[in-house]
């Protein structure tokens, strides 16, 4: 006979540092038939703020709703003033891809997620150019392309009118080769997640690598990030370096490059669809 899947759920909460919030949590789960299968914290002292990320599953029928989860946890939640939230770790975020015409990043991220290695609902891609709606449609989803047309105004509230309709909660930027307004970045505060190489900010512009290659630049890398106004400087998720020598020629960086894009942004899109990512202020706590 096989034994039932147990329901369970992923916390995770954010609050002023203080003694007892370990406690507080523990004993509400025990008191429910709830069982921690993992568990990490964080305080950061200088900050005086408390992190905490912890996966739970049920052991009887007194856990059995999210919702009656949320009820009775925003006792907990007023009495340490908890930023927090209690999600089934079933429910897998919804994401839309924003691409250019770069497809490294685009085609690792879908076929992640048709294999099942990437916990997310992919709403959609929107794009500037035509050019990746072949391998996008191939997979099965929406693609759609939003030339700017000399109006970026009209273009962002495209995108974001697609963002609500799908319901999304996060934009990932996998080489969406378009700077987005102050105010397109302000209503995603917190949702928006960018990939780039680790030049920056040394060599900005075009041919980035061939000007590092002239340069004699002996490490390539990538940074995945929460954006913000201040352009590539937003909240770090994840980053990776790979050494290269005097041997490397700009097209054996560009390569190399690609590939470690696609990879930091994969593991910070699965860090995130996995609750691991939580912001302090402006860098980020990252329980893996």
């Amino acid at each position: 006979m096989n034994n039932p899947v147990l329901p369970s759920w992923v916390l995770t909460l954010v609050c002023a540092d203080r003694v007892g919030i370990v406690a507080g949590v523990s004993q509400f789960l025990a008191d429910r038939g709830g069982f921690i299968t993992d568990s990490q914290q964080y305080a950061d002292r200088e900050a005086g703020r408390f992190f905490m990320r912890v996966a739970f599953e049920a052991t009887d029928e007194r856990m059995t709703a999210t919702e009656q989860l949320q009820a009775e946890f925003n006792a907990i939640g007023a009495r340490f003033a908890m930023d927090w939230l209690i999600t089934s770790a079933r429910e897998k975020p919804r994401m839309l891809l924003a691409v250019s015409k770069g497809s490294h990043c685009l085609a690792d991220l879908l076929h992640r997620w048709q294999t099942g290695t990437l916990a997310v609902d992919i709403m959609g891609v929107v794009s500037n150019h035509p050019d990746m709606r072949r391998i996008t449609e191939w997979h099965g989803i929406p693609y759609h392309e939003l030339p700017p047309n000399g109006d970026k105004g009209a273009q962002e509230a495209a995108l974001l009118d697609i963002f609500d309709r799908t319901r999304s909660d996060y934009l990932v930027l996998a080489r969406y080769m378009q700077v987005l307004s102050e105010t397109l970045v302000g209503q995603l505060e917190g949702r928006c997640i960018n990939i780039h190489h680790s030049f920056l900010p040394g060599f900005k512009g075009a041919r980035p690598y061939h000007r590092a290659h002239e340069r004699g630049v002996k490490l390539i890398g990538a940074t995945a990030h929460f954006v913000t106004a201040d352009l590539d400087e937003g909240p770090i998720i994840e980053q990776a370096v790979e050494r290269v020598d005097h041997r490397a020629t700009a097209e054996d960086m560009i390569r190399i490059g690609r590939d470690i894009e696609a990879q930091v942004l994969a593991r910070a899109v699965g860090w995130i669809a996995d609750r691991r990512v939580l912001l302090n202020g402006g860098k980020t706590v990252v329980f893996r």
